[in-house]
């Protein structure tokens, strides 16, 4: 079940992001019960079955949460909301040039993102 996202969200990275970009690696691997896209290591958005998800900055996220154009993430449905996160619409995958701003802003966005400190015993 897990190929299946996999190959989808290979196939709309590849889509949306055909000029590549600069200093930053992408890589589509398996996630939990989907597929998710790294930035440099640090996931950047996912497909799973609750959907096509995104991390952004809070103006962007609040921004498409305000105007009903996505809502949060939530894994399961009691599970908490991934902050950091919003869903797309369905309707988001199939405008190439919406969905290609939207990749573009989370992978710049979690790039620029400083490397988790390390935890010490």
């Amino acid at each position: 079940m897990t190929q299946k996202y996999l190959e989808q969200l290979s196939a709309l990275l590849e889509r949306a992001v055909h000029d590549g970009f600069e200093k930053v690696r992408l890589e589509c691997k398996h996630f939990f019960s989907g597929a998710a896209v790294y930035a440099n290591g640090k996931i950047c958005m996912s497909l799973t079955p609750v959907g096509f998800a995104v991390k952004l900055p809070e103006k962007s996220r609040r921004h498409l949460l305000k105007q009903g154009r996505a809502r949060p993430l939530r894994y399961f449905p009691k599970g908490p909301i991934k902050k950091d996160y919003v869903l797309l619409p369905a309707a988001a995958l199939n405008d190439p040039r919406a969905l290609r701003r939207w990749i573009k802003r989370s992978v710049e966005y979690t790039a620029s993102l400083p490397k988790d400190a390390k935890k010490r015993s």
